[in-house]
């Protein structure tokens, strides 16, 4: 009499919920870009404004919810996709409604506005995930807040996202442009992984990294973490400027110095263009790049055992 067939060895266990296809995001990125650029196609052939919030709510949510849609796939079964949409969603809205009162109440123009802007919203998104997480006491550590903190970071874009794109579908004499909501969203699209989603994580990973016995734990970690990515948001937010001041400081001469001193632009040269990119461009990518190498860092500590 054979001896009965041994099991198969055991895999590893599922890491998203069952029945949640695989890939999914993938799938949903580029079926969502292709519906985008067919509802672009479609509203500059039919002129039919109608399909303008159609065009600014895809355009908005496509990459950020592409995103949840890849944490509920890897860690939904782990965080619970319940969790992970309510950061997403409330947590997107407590953000940028938090912000908008604060920065209303409390800033004004003023050499540090952008800083006064990276510490408030980086403050409501981190305030909003521990709200949200505050009743699941056993949920702690550096993943789960990279991924619940990029969940916050994403809602939070892809509300803003949808605010710009509106704001830049007029122009200042009241007509609408579509070519300027078009570029602000593929612009924003394009940036979205490195600027809220990624800033939020950061602060997640350090909260929840700090998080014990249910208790969050304001630590020198979590201070220094919070005033390290408000600073990369206000670097982000200010580049343009930064990149004006750089170019006249080298370039300017003369009445176009005293201009400049005075709060003037004068008619820039082709030399001064091109330093104009190089500066800002070159810093929105040393900012996406200290923000990625921080993130792989703390990547990489969620991965240690202990």
């Amino acid at each position: 009499m054979s001896s009965p067939a041994p099991p198969p060895p055991a895999g590893p266990p599922p890491v998203g919920p069952p029945g949640l296809p695989t890939r999914l995001w993938a799938r949903c990125l580029l079926g969502g870009l292709a519906l985008w650029l067919l509802a672009v196609l479609t509203t500059v052939t039919t002129q039919n404004t109608n399909l303008l919030p159609t065009l600014i709510l895809l355009g908005s949510f496509l990459v950020p919810g592409c995103y949840v849609l890849w944490a509920c796939e890897r860690h939904g079964g782990e965080l619970g996709i319940g969790l992970l949409l309510g950061c997403f969603v409330v947590g997107g809205v407590l953000g940028v409604l938090g912000a908008s009162v604060l920065e209303y109440y409390l800033l004004y123009p003023s050499a540090t506005l952008f800083l006064g802007v990276g510490l408030i919203e980086e403050a409501v998104k981190g305030l909003a995930l521990v709200l949200l997480v505050r009743r699941h006491r056993g949920i702690r550590g550096v993943r789960a807040g990279l991924v619940l903190g990029a969940a916050v970071g994403f809602g939070f874009a892809a509300f803003e996202s949808s605010g710009y794109a509106f704001n830049a579908l007029f122009t200042v004499r009241g007509t609408i442009s579509l070519r300027g909501l078009v570029e602000t969203e593929v612009l924003r699209g394009l940036l979205a992984p490195f600027g809220h989603g990624l800033w939020t994580a950061l602060l997640g990973a350090a909260l929840l990294g700090a998080r014990r016995d249910g208790r969050f734990h304001l630590t020198g970690r979590v201070w220094a973490t919070y005033l390290g990515v408000a600073v990369l948001h206000a670097l982000w937010d200010a580049m343009n400027g930064i990149a004006v001041w750089l170019v006249y400081r080298l370039t300017a001469t003369g009445a176009d110095r005293t201009l400049f001193e005075y709060g003037y632009l004068p008619r820039p040269t082709d030399r001064q263009k091109h330093l104009y990119t190089l500066f800002s461009d070159g810093g929105l990518l040393l900012v996406a790049l200290a923000g990625v190498v921080w993130l792989l860092w703390c990547a990489r500590e969620a991965r240690r055992p202990g």
